[in-house]
């Protein structure tokens, strides 16, 4: 079999459960080697799109190929060929990190499977903890052994759901570190995220809600694409100048970043004019910024379309 140069290509793809619509015909290009970001809210489609990629679920439509293995006639091979972290620790906590190491490499079937225990391990800065109860680890530290679980069979692509929800800014850091290292080596990875400064350390984005893509590429083409302008306002007050500006011509969106304030809007002539308006009436300094992700991504979830009901999976 000739590679392709995606880890993943879909189109079409579509999920229902009970009648209710989770995933709309969707359709994503993962280049190889990739660190691709996939972002959006609560119950937007991400778990059931990453369950239909691995083989774990089958689309009721679509059709596509996941490391070249087609999702709908090869799942069983591409479970073999993916690592898969859920958003929920699911490794045995009343075993220690070695043990449950040990147990992947017997369900995976590894041959040389001592050897592969020990390096991941060593990889994964895990070798002193080995005998400690997976129970009785930190956030970060389970995040590590989740992650040298999936590994331990040396896969040619991670699907990572949300690994790092509830874990330390220095856990996180180190665990993108890891990420771009394997990235590094060839291995693809596809991992949702809710964390802006880590969507802005992906290759590339995808951004879904209510199981519809609404925006994907680079996270500078993925700002550049939404038109967006955003103007940043300091001094005091703010409250005010945010309660004159709601429904101000060309102020679309308003949001308090600590002591400032960003006004957003798609009519950057009215968004100016407002916001010009407002902050000499109060005495503010108003200034032209370069909108970042948190901003678009606001804005596309402010103008998707909420259909009357939406379809989740047990995670989301």
């Amino acid at each position: 079999m000739t590679p392709t140069p995606y880890a993943i290509e879909v189109e079409g793809l579509t999920k229902r459960f009970g009648g209710k619509l989770a995933v709309d015909s969707f359709a994503m290009r993962v280049p190889r080697g990739q660190i691709y970001g996939f972002l959006g809210p609560n119950g937007s489609g991400k778990t059931t799109t990453i369950r239909m990629l691995c083989g774990l679920l089958t689309p009721d439509e679509g059709r596509g190929t996941c490391l070249g293995f087609d999702i709908l006639r090869e799942s069983a091979r591409i479970k073999r060929e993916v690592g898969y972290m859920t958003q929920r620790f699911s490794l045995y906590e009343d075993l220690s990190i070695a043990e449950n190491l040990e147990f992947i490499g017997r369900v995976y079937g590894l041959r040389d499977r001592r050897r592969r225990v020990n390096e991941s391990l060593q990889r994964l800065g895990l070798e002193k903890r080995r005998g400690q109860l997976a129970g009785t680890l930190s956030g970060g530290w389970k995040q590590r052994l989740a992650l040298a679980s999936c590994l331990l069979h040396d896969p040619k692509l991670l699907l990572l759901d949300e690994p790092t929800a509830g874990v330390d800014p220095g856990a996180r850091r180190e665990f993108w570190e890891h990420l771009h290292q394997l990235a590094d080596e060839g291995i693809t990875v596809l991992v949702s995220t809710h964390y802006m400064d880590e969507a802005e350390r992906c290759h590339a984005l995808a951004y879904i809600a209510y199981g519809k893509l609404l925006a994907s590429g680079s996270a500078a083409e993925v700002v550049a694409g939404a038109r967006l302008s955003t103007w940043c306002i300091e001094g005091a007050g703010l409250a005010s100048a945010a309660r004159e500006l709601r429904g101000a011509p060309g102020a679309d969106m308003i949001v308090p970043f600590g002591e400032k304030l960003h006004v957003s809007g798609t009519d950057a002539v009215a968004l100016a004019a407002s916001v010009s308006r407002v902050a000499a009436g109060a005495g503010l300094k108003a200034t032209a910024v370069e909108p970042g992700l948190e901003d678009v991504f606001i804005h596309l979830m402010r103008r998707a379309p909420e259909p009357v009901s939406v379809a989740r999976s047990p995670e989301g």
